[in-house]
Order: C-alpha cells, then structure tokens, then sequence
C-alpha cells in the first residue's frame, strides 16, 4: 500500500512538480532540486511505516533544499502532511513533536519569504499564508493522534482476547486434571475396597472349602455380590465419561450406606462395629460422598493391612456436632507395623476429600495399638441453634 502511494503521489504530484518547476529561468542547482525532491520525496513516503523517523527526515529536508534553492513552493510538498500524518502514528512521541514543529516552522518561512515585499500588506497575507500552510499540518497530526489512538485500542483488544483464550485453555486443562483426578480417587476406592472384601472371602473359603463346605459356598456367595457391586460402580463411574450418557446413573452413596458397608466387611472376617451419636443432618450430596468414601478407605485399610480377618477389631464412629461431622474409625491390628502395599493413594486420596470442603484428616498409630483415622467435616450451624441464637 505504501509503494501504491508512492507511486501515486509521483504521478500525481511528482511530475506536475517536474512540469511546474521546469522554467527557462531556472538556474541548473534549481532544477537538480526539483528533480531530487520530486522523485526522493515520494520514495521516502514509501517508507514511512518501516522507517518512519528517516522518512520524516528525507521529506522535510528534500522540502527544504528544493525551497532555498528557488524553486518555490511545489505540488510535490503536500507531502509534508503526509509525513506529518505517518510520524505521529508510526514514531515516538519526540518525533511526533518534532515533525508538527517543522511543519509550522515551514509554513512560517513561507508566509514571511512569500511577504516580504508587499509592504503595508505584508502582515496580513503572512498571516493568511501561515494560516493556510499551518492548519493542514495541524489536521494531519490529530487525524494521526486520532489513528494512533485507534490502533492501541485495537492491539489492547486483541491482546485481551489471546489472554482471555489462554485462560480459557488453562482452566479447561485444569478441570480436566480435576475431573481425572476425581475419577482416580472414585475408582480407586471402589475397586480396592471390593478386591480386598474378594481377596479376604477367598482366603478364608480357600481354608474352609477342605472341613466346611457351606462356609464356602457362603464366601463365594459374598465374592459375587461384592465384585457385581464393584462392577455396577466401576459402570457408572465410567459413564460419565460417556457423551451420550447412555449408562443409567445410581444414586451417589453416603453415610446412609454405612451399615452395608459394615455388614460386607463383617462379612469379610473382621469384627466391625458401627455406632452414631448425635443428631444426623442432612448433607450436600458431595460431603456426603466423601465422609463415605473416607469410612469405606479406612475399612479397606483394615482389610488390608490390620492382619488376619478372624484377630481384627474395628471400630467407626459417627459424631454428629452441632458444627461439625467427625469420624473416627479405630481397629486393633498392626497398625504402623503393617508393611505398605506400595500404592500409598489411600491416605493420600482422604487426605484430599477432607481438605476439598474445608476439614481435616489425621492417620496414624494409636494409643494402646492398632491404627486410627480421624476425620472432621465442618458443619454450617443446626436451625435449632441459630433459632436459639436469636
């Protein structure tokens, strides 16, 4: 675009210059001007994005070399503007000013050399002709302001939008960690609980297969249940990964689920108590979840790690406070002597569960022997307290 005006403005305005300043009384250094300005000045406006000082520089002097040298004013100097124009859109602050500031000085050398010979009239025309060549220059440089000012509005604008677009990719790449994460910690207990129940129900019907055959048809009995629950949940846990949602969606388990959860790890060797205190609550489906999940690891922790089915005591209490949900779940077995089975995502996954809605979980040995896990949800305050309250 810039070569097409420079081609343009030679056309245009070059050769008129050519044609206009091309006289019988012009002196040879006249007309080498002339020649020079009308062919360097539309060059140098070709350049005026990539190097807008330089141009800037070229016009202005080859503007006044042509003027010192005789020729007068040109068309080819309507230029000027054009530079005056560029250099505040394309240059520093510096070079805006100091491109007005030659422009109007220009026009105050032509009005004063244009009327020096006029006499009394002199001052007014220098006037008029300073008025005329100055405010087109003025125009050029608020037109220039004007683009300049657009052009950074524009660039803000699309810098904001890449950011915006960033941010959107990385929370996008963060709710997917998120929900990888979720599903890890979903599968994990489901499917490590219920492979311990399996491991422990066939060690023991793999004993009483050989003196009690009922007991192990029993066993087997509790290993299918087991591994057809594990399945339905591995089923729906997946299903969410699912487009169509095509796998139907049980409800979430939670604390009501408890004494099942008891009973099948009853059944599994261990002696396992339940016991409430306090008034239940009901509870967002999420805590709920998750005070179920931490009850199910610590149970399947028991399995694991407390020792042999038939020694095992275990304990968990539910404590329902007027501000919070605590859970404990104690057993009698080897507690930290048990040796790790190297996954080390149990603690870890209730830890995360605890700390998601503002609790808190502690593990480890306790006094007297075996292992404990205590967990605490805070609780919004109960009705009948805020009504007390009041």
């Amino acid at each position: 675009m810039d070569g097409v005006l420079a081609a343009a403005a030679f056309l245009l305005l070059g050769s008129l210059s050519i044609l206009t300043g091309t006289g019988s009384t012009a002196s040879p250094v006249a007309v080498l001007t002339m020649w020079t300005a009308s062919i360097g000045m539309p060059v140098a406006i070709a350049c005026r994005r990539r190097w807008p000082i330089g141009s800037a520089v070229a016009v202005n002097a080859l503007a006044l070399g042509h003027f010192l040298a005789g020729t007068g004013l040109l068309p080819i100097d309507l230029l000027i503007y054009v530079s005056v124009y560029s250099t505040t859109v394309h240059a520093p602050i510096w070079a805006r000013r100091v491109s007005l500031g030659s422009a109007v000085l220009g026009s105050a050398l032509i009005a004063v050399s244009m009327s020096l010979d006029m006499g009394r009239d002199g001052l007014l025309t220098a006037t008029f002709l300073f008025v005329a060549a100055a405010v087109p220059a003025l125009l050029a440089w608020v037109a220039g302001l004007l683009r300049r000012s657009s052009s950074q509005r524009w660039e803000s604008l699309r810098e904001r939008a890449a950011r915006l677009e960033y941010e959107r990719d990385q929370q996008a790449r963060l709710a997917v960690a998120a929900e990888r994460t979720r599903i890890a910690r979903e599968m994990h207990d489901v499917v490590a609980h219920s492979l311990a129940v399996v491991v422990a129900q066939a060690d023991g019907g793999r004993y009483a297969a050989r003196t009690d055959p009922a007991l192990a048809a029993q066993a087997l009995d509790t290993i299918a249940t087991t591994a057809r629950a594990a399945l339905a949940d591995t089923r729906r846990i997946l299903g969410v990964l699912r487009e169509d949602g095509s796998v139907p969606h049980r409800p979430q388990e939670g604390l009501a689920d408890l004494p099942d959860l008891v009973a099948r790890v009853r059944a599994s060797g261990p002696a396992v108590e339940l016991v409430t205190w306090g008034e239940p609550r009901d509870l967002p489906a999420a805590t709920d979840l998750a005070a179920f999940r931490i009850c199910q690891e610590a149970l399947t922790n028991v399995l694991k790690h407390a020792g042999e089915p038939g020694t095992v005591h275990a304990r968990v209490d539910v404590a329902w406070h007027p501000t919070a949900l605590v859970l404990q779940v104690d057993d009698d077995g080897r507690g930290a002597a048990a040796a790790p089975d190297g996954a080390g995502n149990g603690l870890t996954g209730m830890r995360e569960r605890a700390a998601l809605f503002g609790g808190a979980l502690h593990a480890g040995p306790r006094p007297g022997g075996g292992f404990r896990v205590h967990a605490t949800f805070p609780l919004p305050p109960s009705p009948i307290l805020q009504e007390s309250a009041r």
